[in-house]
Order: structure tokens, then sequence, then C-alpha cells
């Protein structure tokens, strides 16, 4: 028997009326037959609500089957007996590291789980080092989890398990908040386990490329399994996926789109070194007349006319709303052993109408500089100005400011409150003033909006998903129709479909109603994609502001940052290096197809790439 076995495991949510009867039964888990043998890296996929979670926290015992059976190293998850060696063997990383973390000092919350195991105090120690080594998180050892942005909490909960050397860990969407660099420091540190301590890892992920290096795939929806195989199997089956709402690479990706215009690349493909190993870059090809296929700097990388069948014209900027920094600094605990210097003497005004992205290091300043747009945190120093306005000078209305300058939060729960969905998301409207009925018009076109049915409007916000609960935050701002829509890591959590789905509506919304958007996420491609100002912040201070591809140019002093470039920068730069006369400044699956395709086109009046 491998180390975790389900035989035809189901589970039911239930949930009663407030009469405690008749329950309305929620089949979360479906018939999942499961044979994982010690050591292997199982990744698990899936839309928001597939079962995906559910199936996790059954792996550690933090859920009982309704039905079937889950051995963990031989132990049956149903017996209350064997609990606490179970989760000894399979340790769990959820997605909100929130949930996992107790200490009040980061080191005494890595050593909590060894303690509690009754390791020697030295080996603790050892342990709680070279977790906090393996997570880049040494710097911060003595400092409150508290004082941490969500990420660096995240790499803290994750070295905390791995402080207690389980045979297995589950990793529940364990990246969703960290940075490029983050991301790949904490997968290196999940892959080494698992390669040279015999690990087993179980990953559940929305981020396609942390997949390629699984030894086997797991795909569910409604609660089951629905496709498994290796990576290449199951990113070969492109419209499949994209059927369940999933995606592929970006890499994949691209050598499906390029095959599907004619060039000879299988699917499959899952690096950068795969694509341009292959002889494909010799062919000469013609391209279909009557299409513009090489994109220009001026042209959107967002075609609107597929979201909404017509593209409108785009509001001008308005200078009088804008939102100007003028030599803000920030910093946390002043005067304390906490004290930490978040913002230093920024300068950055953004006007109205502007699609803006920001990206940075983990504990970089942007969720610090954000809160500082709708005056929820006060700078230490320096103005922040609203249509020209100082918002801190007495007699600001701050509560109107709020009305117009919407934040949506890192963590929805943050902001979720009410008894079911439609109520929370009318809470806006309701304090600006509006009659009951303009509430629930307000309301139910910004569920619309955000892709909620009305089958969700009378659930608790707390019964929905990760990625519910971020829809329904959102929609809580939309509904006060905002000037200016701030949104701190909007999609974390979401699946690929439901990521594209939002970020697409707010790009209408932008276009048709000149809403400011601020954007902040750590996707390269996201940004790419939506974005016409790119803002970078590194340690506090503001280190780039220009357009995505001027940024992203500068890709390895981004990367120095703990940041990198789209996947097709990189890819572009490898193709150009092999002597293909391609647009390195490409940045989307878009872009960079139709600049391939120019260049092969080309070839058949230059005779090849250039050597």
């Amino acid at each position: 028997m491998g180390i975790i076995k389900a035989s035809k495991l189901g589970f039911d949510y239930f949930k009663y009326n407030e009469e405690g009867e008749d329950p309305e039964v929620n089949r979360a888990i479906d018939d999942v037959n499961l044979d994982i043998e010690a050591g292997q890296f199982i990744a698990i996929l899936g839309h928001n609500g597939s079962g995906k979670s559910t199936l996790a926290k059954h792996l550690n015992g933090l859920l009982v089957p309704s039905e079937g059976t889950l051995w963990v190293d031989n132990m049956d998850t149903s017996k209350e007996g064997d609990i606490w060696k179970i989760r000894q063997k399979a340790g769990m990383v959820f997605q909100n590291p929130d949930n996992q973390i107790i200490g009040t000092v980061v080191e005494e919350d890595v050593g909590f789980g060894p303690e509690n195991m009754g390791i020697p105090t030295e080996d603790i120690w050892m342990r709680v080092d070279e977790s906090l080594e393996k997570v880049g998180m040494v710097a911060y050892r003595h400092h409150s989890p508290n004082k941490l942005s969500g990420g660096q909490k995240q790499r803290v909960a994750i070295a905390g398990v791995m402080a207690m050397r389980p045979k297995c860990i589950v990793l529940d969407e364990p990246t969703a908040m960290l940075d490029p660099n983050g991301r790949k420091e904490v997968l290196q540190a999940v892959r080494d386990l698992n390669k040279e301590e015999g690990v087993t890892v179980i990953l559940i992920t929305h981020y396609m490329e942390e997949v390629i290096f699984a030894d086997h795939v797991l795909v569910m929806d409604k609660g089951r399994i629905v496709m498994q195989g290796t990576p290449r199997e199951i990113f070969s089956q492109v419209d499949r996926l994209k059927e369940l709402r999933l995606d592929v690479p970006q890499v994949t990706l691209l050598a499906h789109e390029l095959g599907k215009a004619g060039v000879d690349i299988p699917e499959g493909i899952l690096t950068i070194e795969e694509l341009t190993a292959l002889p494909w870059m010799k062919e000469r090809i013609t391209l279909e007349p009557g299409r513009n296929w090489y994109r220009t700097d001026k042209e959107d990388s967002v075609r609107l006319s597929e979201i909404k069948g017509t593209e409108p014209e785009k509001t001008s900027v308005n200078n009088k709303k804008s939102i100007k920094l003028e030599e803000v600094t920030y910093t946390y605990s002043p005067g304390t052993v906490y004290e930490v210097h978040a913002l230093d003497h920024v300068n950055l005004e953004i006007s109205q109408g502007q699609f803006v992205g920001v990206i940075g290091h983990t504990g970089s300043g942007k969720s610090t500089l954000i809160q500082h747009l709708n005056g929820l945190i006060k700078p230490t120093s320096g103005r922040v100005l609203y249509e020209g306005k100082d918002i801190w000078s007495e007699g600001y209305p701050l509560r109107d400011l709020r009305f117009h300058v919407g934040l949506v939060f890192q963590y929805p729960e943050h902001q979720l409150f009410e008894t079911d969905v439609l109520t929370d998301v009318c809470f806006g409207p309701k304090n600006e003033g509006l009659t009951p009925e303009e509430c629930k018009v307000r309301a139910t076109e910004a569920l619309e909006h955000v892709g909620m049915t009305e089958e969700f409007y009378e659930k608790s916000p707390f019964e929905l998903s990760g990625g519910q609960k971020r829809r329904v935050a959102i929609a809580g701002v939309l509904a006060m129709n905002p000037d200016v829509l701030v949104l701190d890591e909007p999609t974390a959590g979401l699946d690929p479909r439901g990521r594209d789905e939002i970020l697409s509506q707010i790009a209408y919304l932008h276009k048709t109603r000149g809403i400011t958007v601020v954007l902040v996420s750590h996707s390269m491609e996201d940004i790419a994609k939506y974005v016409e100002r790119l803002i970078v912040m590194n340690e506090g201070k503001k280190a780039y502001d220009g357009t995505p591809k001027e940024v992203f140019s500068h890709y390895k002093q981004l990367e120095e940052m703990g940041l990198a470039a789209p996947q097709m920068s990189y890819i572009m730069h490898a193709l150009q290096g092999q002597g293909m006369d391609v647009d390195v400044n490409a940045a989307t699956v878009d872009e960079a197809k139709d600049s391939i395709l120019h260049a092969l086109a080309h070839n058949i009046d230059t005779g090849g790439i250039k050597r």
C-alpha cells in the first residue's frame, strides 16, 4: 500500500435551515480513488469549487470521509485515536497562513510543531534554522508574524511544516501570495525535500508552471478525478483543460497556438529549453492574408471586442481627479524593535482613467502604498492628495473619499461580514444613502460583473471557497461605483478562467466608465496583458515607472529585486539568441506568436535564420 490510499472516497457538506432541519447536501468529493506511493510529487489541479481543498483536508485527517476510506501510512483517518500520528506523517500548508500561525515570534512558531512532537531542544533549533533558510526567512526570525506581509507569513507557515519533517507534505495554494522569486524559492525547497529526503509532496495550485516537475497530475471537477497522467500528457490536452476552467503553462500555450497556425510543433511542450531545441525555427511559412500579424506597442493587449462585442471609446484622462503622493514616508512601529520603514519618500501621481499595475517583491511596500490611496493609513511624513486636496487636512471628509476610492484587500475575508452574499454587497451602497431597491440593483449588477449568479445570493460569505470570497469582495467595492478601484492581488486563489473573467471585466469597466484601476499583482503575465502603466516598488521606493514593455526590458534588474518578466520575454530573448528576428519586448502569448510568425514568414525572403 502507498503512503496515501483512498477507496471510493466521498464527502458531503450539510447546510441546515434555522430550525436545524432539512439539510441541503453539497457533494464535495465523489468516488475518489487514490494510490500515492512514498516519494512521489503529485500535483492536483481544478477550478474553484472542484473539490481540491476538501480532498486536501482529508489527507491529514482534518475531515473524515462521509463514504469510503482514506489511509495515511496504513492508518485509517476515520479512527480518532490515530489522528495525532496521521498529522505528524502528513503536514498541511493552508492557502491562508493566518490559519496556522500561532506564535508571537517567527522562530517560536516554526519550532512549535517539533516541540509538540517531543523533539530535543537542540534538534528543534537546528530544524528551525534549516527550515527558515530554505524559505528565505532567516532575517525575520525574531520578528512578530503579525508584522509580516502575506507572502512572508506563507513562508513561515511552510517552514513550520518543514520543521516537523513529515513523510508527506500537502500544500494548498502555498505560493498564491508570493512574488516570483519567493515562489521559485519555496518550490525549490519543496522539490529538494522531495528529491533529497524522499518526502511525498501533494501540491494544489493554479500556477500551471509549478506543475511541470510533478511525477503525476490529477485534475478534479465536481468532486471527481476527471483526468490524470504525466504533466506532458495532461498539458497536451489544451482544449479539454480550458473546458475545465484551467490553463496550461505559457510556453505550452504558445507552442499550441503556433501549431494551430501551421507551424510543426508537438503538443505538450513544457519548458523554454524544449521549445527552442526543436527544428521548427528553420521553417518557412506563408502568413494568412488580410491580417496584421505584427502588433505594435500602441495596440491594446486586451481585445475588448472579444469581451463585449464592440470596443468602446476610451474615456480621456482627467488630471483634476488624480491621486498624488508627495514625499510620502511610512514607518511601522516607530521607536520599537519592530520598526520597519515601509515607504521612503515616494512621489507618485495617478491620473483619472489610467490602468496602473504595481509590482514588487514581498515586503517591498506595495500594500502599504495602496492603503495610503484612500486614507486607510496616514503617512508618517509627506502628503496624499485627491482632486488636489490633502486628504489628511482638517475637516477633509475621509468617509466620502472611500466611496470614490474603493480598495479590495489582499485577503477577501477581511471585508466580508454580513449574513448572506447579497446583503454584504449591498452594504456599501446602503452607506452611501441609496434606497433598498437601488442597493439591490447595484449589488446584483456588481455580482453579475464578477460572475456570481443568483444561486449564491442567499449563501453566507463564509461558506464560499477562497476564490468565490474574492469575487464577492470585489463586487462589494464595485457596487459603490467608485472612481478609483484599487485591487491588492485580486486573482490570488482564482482558477485560470475565473482570473481571466475578473480581469477582463475590470478592463472593460475601465474602458467604458473611465474608472482608474490600480492593480497589485505577482503575476507578470496578467500585468503585461492588462495594464498601460507599470510601477515597480523596491525596498519602499519607486524603482521603475513606465509602460510594461519599458519596464520588462529591464528584466535582469527585476530579477535582482526578486521579480521577473513574463515568460514570453524569456522565450523571445532565447529565440533572438538563436538568431531569430523577433520582438524581444513581446510580453503576451498573442504578441509573441505574431512576432514569431512574422519572423518565420520573413524566412521566405532571407533564406532562413540569421547565423
